[in-house]
């Protein structure tokens, strides 16, 4: 039986990649729902980006939701540096002719989790997480219908990539991040510290670019945009690749190490604001609230990419 999920997403290339290989992998994922978040670039983009993809892989039947527009209590900080001004930048995709979904992101989570049974629902994040906070501040009985968190967002030995201390995901947004963390949902985090392991070499983006349909070209083509910023950063034989480290992990998980752990979220300090704290080594007698990945099979990883971009049209 798929997996029910509620995708929630900035598109982004590596989120892009994310959400292809759920839409070409049915088998594994009934997707209720794509709901848009500010993060990468504006939500104007991020929705225009989503119905892009749906329509790249041939799945117009998936709905796409704007969601939030900034974060909760911040001013909205966006990564154009990495992603360009369009946040697809790479690609030569046509815009959408499906339309957005009229109802708001946040809504839709919530009237959906209350339509169906207690812990039938996984939610598949690749963004700040700001829609599925504001759903829990506003309907938190929606919690208890919520299987899984599986989010790419955090970091501890790797630290940050957007500040000295930060990851992305949780910078953007740190009390939307404090108060899913704080939810009791279970929940698995694909920090930094196991993407940076996964990296995107010219052999691995060659064999995508092989694939012989337009996704495949079009994945190539995307993520030899998006590796531009991180190569120079890193000076690393390729760039990891964050986002489809989700759908990967939850099609084959064996291919994924890590412990569960406690991870906060510093939320008051100027310096190491959005820092994610994991007690790794069980300092305190915090709940331990996150399965914390820490290692992965690369290879098996971009095998798994390939595959299921190959499936598409």
């Amino acid at each position: 039986m798929p997996r029910k999920v509620i995708i929630i997403t900035d598109p982004g290339q590596d989120q892009a990649v994310a959400i292809l290989m759920a839409l070409a992998a049915p088998e594994h994922f009934e997707i209720l729902g794509i709901v848009t978040s500010a993060g990468n670039i504006s939500l104007d983009f991020t929705q225009k980006n989503a119905r892009k993809l749906i329509e790249l892989a041939g799945r117009t039947d998936v709905p796409v939701f704007a969601g939030c527009p900034r974060p909760i209590h911040r001013k909205l900080v966006t990564a154009e540096h990495v992603h360009g001004p369009t946040g697809l930048d790479g690609s030569d995709l046509p815009e959408p002719i499906v339309p957005l979904q009229e109802e708001h992101g946040v809504d839709f989570i919530i009237r959906t989790l209350r339509q169906l049974p207690a812990g039938s629902v996984t939610i598949f994040s690749e963004s700040p997480l700001t829609n599925l906070a504001m759903a829990l501040i506003k309907a938190p009985d929606i919690a208890e219908k919520i299987s899984e968190i599986v989010m790419m967002a955090g970091a501890y030995f790797e630290v940050g990539n957007i500040t000295p201390s930060a990851e992305f995901n949780i910078y953007v947004d740190p009390k939307a991040a404090d108060i899913v963390l704080r939810s009791g949902i279970p929940m698995v985090m694909l920090p930094l510290d196991v993407t940076h392991k996964l990296l995107s070499t010219p052999e691995r983006l060659d064999r995508i670019a092989k694939l012989g349909n337009r996704a495949g070209r079009t994945v190539a083509g995307l993520l030899s945009f998006s590796e531009g910023f991180d190569l120079n950063k890193y000076g690393w034989e390729g760039a990891p690749l964050h986002g489809p480290t989700v759908p990967a992990y939850m099609i084959r998980p064996e291919i994924f190490g890590g412990r569960q752990v406690n991870v906060t979220v510093e939320i008051g300090s100027e310096l190491t604001l959005g820092m994610t704290v994991v007690d790794y080594w069980q300092i305190t007698d915090r709940v331990r609230n996150v399965f914390y990945v820490t290692e992965a099979d690369s290879d098996a990883y971009y095998q798994l990419i390939a595959e299921l971009i190959g499936r598409l049209p």
